[in-house]
């Protein structure tokens, strides 16, 4: 998943085992992207597996984290920004407050959601007397 602010930028999925770096992108927005230069989007489903490592002091303290945390990617209603990532501990946390330079392996992607299944009538067998 991408935030909404990043849509004018170019995109592609995550893929597990890749390292992304969160940065600002030109927009101001930020986004993971692969190597430092943010000019693709890495886009990250919902309830996917991170390793965050370089969490910032000011995040640990305010969250009771430590510098290197295993999260699951999220989205917060009610925000400009919805991209949010969401700690063991229960905390969430907006991408856009992480520290830029932050590194995060993808240890899992979300799991797709299920098509709808159509349920069809049961086929009645007919009975000879």
């Amino acid at each position: 998943m991408c935030d909404y602010s990043l849509e004018a930028y170019q995109s592609r999925p995550a893929a597990v085992g890749e390292k992304l770096t969160l940065g600002r992108f030109s927009s101001g927005s930020m986004g993971f992207a692969s190597g430092t230069v943010c000019d693709t989007a890495v886009c990250i489903p919902v309830e996917s597996k991170l390793l965050l490592e370089g969490i910032g002091e000011a995040t640990q303290r305010e969250h009771g984290v430590g510098a290197v945390e295993e999260v699951v990617m999220t989205r917060l209603a009610g925000n400009l920004y919805k991209d949010a990532v969401r700690f063991s501990n229960g905390a969430e946390m907006l991408l856009q407050r992480l520290d830029c330079g932050l590194t995060a392996v993808v240890m899992t992607l979300g799991a797709e959601l299920p098509e709808p299944s159509i349920e069809r009538p049961a086929a009645h067998a007919l009975e000879l007397v």
